[in-house]
């Protein structure tokens, strides 16, 4: 029997494509991008992503190339993207930020008049549906988290149209997967349990700060970013597509992810899972109380009104002075992350990617949005108000070169 196949086998059913099972979304990623890239090609990308997925790019052998996005909801403009771009591409690589889906209809088949694949980075939006198709069944590819739903904090997994590619990644995956360790068994099992009891006590904030005093947190402690080493970043491009010599930058913030889970981890994630619609039912009812703030993104308030699906990941409110918000956020007991400034052509530069044709709405929503976990939405709606949060709004420039309404993913 295949490692994790339980856990795959309860995948495959709520999306109905098959599914290899993965310690983490990133470690999935990775195998997509081997087995339908060739080292050298060059990947779309948003800009607004987490830095891990740059090195995932880069340590699979290829040339990130970032997209313009909507100011709105960060996730890539289709309609923006230059011809000789597109010409130049041999693969797409969806965001979701958020769990707001990427414009995927239009992008599969712009893939498809070039005849390159299409690949969903699905962990934001799992159990998300753009006209009533799941997300991460558009592509040749998706990877999903469990790390970020249903408090799992690891696990993921990679769905593709068939067995006989499932078979075939099963056994790239088995060649990258590093021996289990009780000790990394007991870290997984424990994280989630800790995380709770540091809320129940009301602990965020006294944990939060002395994890920095204590180098704890991998991330600059005046940055959103880890450190990029450009140095070592270069000499790393030598051993690509390798994961090993990206493994300082791949690793961060979860230093298991290749480690392969033991039974006992995979039977709590299976259980986890399982809970899964109950989660994603209680978020809807955050998304619709945020969506209502005058922070929201005009996305997400044309999602609220049934315009397209809901953000259940998180639900980007926009806000002034966010970098200083973020800190006093702490002090009523809220820790914002996922957030993704600078860009990320900004943050590598043209040596390791090609900067997008027009960075300032990537430039804008990133320094602006804040992402609200919507089971935290009435706490957090309590504490902007306390704070008298302003709206960010944008300038004209950048308002007339996109609306609210380019933004939404419509049906088809």
């Amino acid at each position: 029997m295949a490692y994790g196949s339980r856990l795959a086998a309860t995948m495959t059913r709520r999306l109905g494509r098959e599914c290899v099972y993965t310690p983490s979304a990133r470690l999935a990623l990775y195998l997509a991008l081997r087995r339908w890239c060739r080292p050298g090609g060059r990947v779309l990308m948003s800009p607004v992503n987490d830095d891990v997925i740059l090195f995932v790019v880069l340590a699979a052998g290829l040339r990130p190339v970032t997209a313009p996005v909507s100011p709105w909801d960060g996730n890539i403009d289709p309609a923006a993207v230059p011809e000789s771009t597109w010409r130049s591409l041999d693969a797409v690589l969806t965001t979701n930020l958020y769990g707001i889906p990427d414009r995927v209809t239009e992008l599969r088949r712009r893939c498809d008049q070039l005849g390159i694949p299409l690949i969903e980075d699905a962990a934001h939006a799992i159990g998300t549906h753009v006209a009533g198709q799941p997300v991460g069944t558009f592509g040749e590819a998706a990877a999903f988290s469990l790390s970020k739903h249903v408090a799992a904090m690891a696990g993921g997994f990679l769905a593709v149209e068939d067995a006989r590619t499932r078979r075939e990644l099963e056994i790239l995956r088995d060649d990258l997967l590093t021996p289990a360790r009780l000790r990394a068994d007991l870290a997984v099992t424990l994280r989630p349990l800790a995380r709770s009891t540091v809320k129940a006590l009301h602990l965020v904030r006294p944990t939060w700060r002395a994890m920095r005093r204590l180098g704890l947190i991998e991330r600059d402690a005046d940055s959103f970013r880890m450190p990029l080493h450009a140095p070592r970043l270069s000499l790393a491009a030598h051993e690509a597509p390798s994961l090993s010599p990206y493994d300082p930058w791949i690793r961060v913030d979860l230093h298991d992810y290749r480690v392969r889970h033991g039974a006992f981890v995979r039977a709590q994630l299976n259980l986890r899972l399982n809970r899964l619609d109950a989660d994603l039912a209680h978020r809807r009812a955050g998304v619709t109380l945020l969506a209502g703030t005058p922070w929201a993104s005009p996305a997400v308030r044309d999602r609220a009104g049934g315009e397209g699906p809901l953000p259940l990941f998180r639900v980007p409110l926009l806000v002034d002075d966010r970098d200083a918000l973020v800190e006093r956020l702490v002090g009523h007991g809220v820790v914002s992350g996922y957030l993704y400034d600078p860009p990320l052509d900004d943050y590598a530069g043209a040596e390791f990617v090609d900067p997008a044709p027009d960075p300032e709405p990537a430039r804008w929503f990133a320094s602006h949005v804040l992402p609200v976990d919507p089971l935290l939405a009435r706490r957090v709606t309590k504490a902007l108000t306390k704070e008298r949060t302003r709206p960010a709004e944008p300038g004209p420039a950048l308002t007339a070169r996109s609306t609210p309404r380019d933004s939404r993913t419509r049906p088809v």
